[in-house]
């Protein structure tokens, strides 16, 4: 989803963009990452690219640190070769999910599972050979129109079930691609210090928040969505109870942070729907967003 509004976003601003597919480029090959950095001579390079599957990564964690940790250890020593700066994306999964406060950039990193662990390792791959290039998005809760997500997932469930059982003790800031996509050009074009930065919407939900929202803007009855806790749901990978990310680093870039989830998911919503209604090509359910 993020590549896709990404590279949209890039060439509706006239920039020259080169986006590649895993069958146009494996991440995990090193030989090929150095031969598109040879033939393309990309000024930045943004890695989208990644093993999101949560609960696939506990059984197979070898394959999801192939591609989280080794494809952006790959794409960084081609970035410091070719003086290149790369923005890796991660995620909240780094984190231990229990705090009680939003978590600051430089909060302790403490992943409980093995697509957080191997996210954590893309991440120092980055900062650790570029310094002074390098810059990790830390984003959480993502929905778009061009993959299946959670909230198309409750507006098309909205229309096939009565009521709707979603965790209500899981709290987020559900982002909008599109506005991480635009974030990621700001950051791009601002001069801004290498490093972390959180790039989710401000305010925060749970999942059942978050449902409500969208049968609310649908003109349904929120309380078909039922609350239910977590442990209601036998799931391979513990998913975090606090994954509220803090914003402070943007105000150091001269940026300001993302707006607040109910207005991007408002804004977002025409694309959502039509989307889910057949007006737009939907490829297969793949990432975190499904595995929710």
């Amino acid at each position: 989803m993020l590549g896709q509004d990404l590279v949209s976003r890039l060439r509706r601003d006239g920039g020259q963009v080169t986006g590649l597919a895993r069958g146009e480029l494996d991440v995990t090959d090193a030989a090929a990452v150095r031969d598109v950095f040879r033939q393309v001579r990309p000024d930045v390079v943004v890695n989208c690219a990644a093993w999101t599957a949560v609960d696939a990564a506990q059984a197979h964690e070898s394959e999801a640190l192939a591609v989280n940790g080794g494809g952006a250890a790959n794409l960084a020593a081609a970035s410091a070769s070719c003086g290149t700066r790369l923005v890796q994306i991660s995620t909240d999964y780094v984190f231990d999910g229990m705090a009680q406060r939003p978590y600051a950039e430089d909060a302790a990193r403490a992943p409980r599972t093995a697509y957080g662990r191997t996210k954590l390792a893309g991440e120092a791959a980055v900062l650790e050979q570029l310094r002074d290039s390098g810059y990790v998005l830390r984003t959480a809760w993502l929905y778009g129109a061009s993959r299946p997500n959670f909230v198309r997932t409750m507006i098309r469930l909205e229309r096939l079930r009565r009521e709707v059982d979603v965790v209500d003790d899981q709290h987020g800031q559900p982002t909008w691609t599109v506005d991480v996509a635009g974030q990621i050009v700001a950051l791009i074009g601002s001069g801004a210090a290498a490093g972390v930065y959180h790039a989710t919407s401000s305010g925060q939900t749970t999942w059942c928040g978050l449902a409500r929202e969208v049968f609310r803007l649908l003109g349904a009855d929120p309380g078909r969505v039922r609350a239910i806790a977590s442990s209601a749901l036998d799931r391979p990978a513990v998913r975090p109870g606090y994954s509220v990310l803090s914003h402070d680093r943007w105000a150091l870039a001269g940026l300001a942070p993302l707006p607040g989830w109910q207005l991007s998911l408002s804004r977002a919503f025409p694309s959502l729907v039509a989307a889910e209604s057949g007006s737009v090509p939907v490829a297969a359910a793949s990432g975190d967003a499904a595995d929710r």
